[in-house]
């Protein structure tokens, strides 16, 4: 029986436009590697998620039961990788991931690289194995190799100061459906390491939005800062990530120890 799989990220953003709906697609980090983790974080309402191989603890074996423990749920799911891998990419889609992000794209040509990597000859030079991948659920999904281009969702990643000047021609590459910018890489370029909400780069993040909206594609900022989001939003940013299950765990944790820990501390004295 023929499967359907879930709308790719180009997709709900397209319908999101087309409907005419003003509300970014808000969306959060899952960079725990915990199957169970990003289940939790499936389950709460927000839009996307994003796994993430580039700087958490996250292998080919790993993303695999994320993708299933993510699978009943609504949010669309975005697979990260460590950068413009090829082979990587290969092995991420055949696992069933539909959309992928790719860091440190900094021009046209690499972004050309992406979109070949992710599209099946003549398109592209990804390689075919859908009878054994869970990306056609072992070719239960109706004419998935004539139709691959359609349950892929490329998204790169601007986040350096030759990304942004390159922006406008990145996002003009057929194929790429979406820029996402990175203000942390993005500071440490311009030599204001740590300093993400610094003016000087925002508005190289501004510029960069206002690049990649001017070519027709969405645009995607990370922003755990509100009001530097809300800054991001009003400007055109289409979808954000607003949050990290590893940060939220982090400061909720040591938010207890200080309340109960001092608590404590004064109920034994007493």
């Amino acid at each position: 029986m023929p499967i359907q799989l879930k709308p790719t990220f180009r997709e709900i953003l397209a319908d999101r436009a087309q409907a005419g709906e003003g509300r970014p697609l808000a969306g959060m980090w899952v960079s725990t590697g915990s199957p169970l983790v990003a289940e939790i974080c499936a389950g709460s309402g927000l839009d996307w998620l994003l796994v993430d191989m580039e700087h958490g603890p996250n292998g080919i074996e790993g993303v695999l039961p994320q993708l299933q423990a993510t699978a009943a749920y609504p949010p669309a799911v975005v697979v990260r990788l460590p950068g413009l891998l090829p082979v990587m990419i290969k092995q991420v889609l055949d696992l069933g991931a539909q959309n992928v992000l790719l860091p440190m794209i900094d021009t046209a040509d690499q972004a050309e690289t992406a979109v070949r990597a992710v599209r099946y000859p003549p398109r592209g030079f990804r390689g075919v194995g859908s009878a054994l991948a869970r990306s056609a659920r072992w070719n239960r999904v109706e004419d998935y190799l004539t139709d691959g281009d359609e349950h892929v969702s490329l998204l790169v990643q601007v986040e350096s100061e030759a990304g942004v000047e390159n922006a406008a021609e990145i996002a003009a590459v057929d194929g790429v459906d979406g820029v996402f910018v990175g203000p942390s890489d993005l500071a440490a370029s311009m030599g204001l390491l740590g300093q993400q909400t610094h003016p000087d780069v925002t508005a190289a993040v501004l510029r960069a939005v206002d690049a990649v909206r001017g070519a027709g594609k969405p645009v995607g900022v990370n922003a755990f800062d509100p009001a530097v989001a809300d800054s991001y939003l009003a400007a055109g940013a289409s979808f954000v990530l607003v949050g990290a299950d590893v940060t939220l765990l982090a400061r909720g944790s040591e938010a207890l120890a200080a309340r109960f820990r001092t608590t404590s501390g004064r109920a034994a004295t007493g």
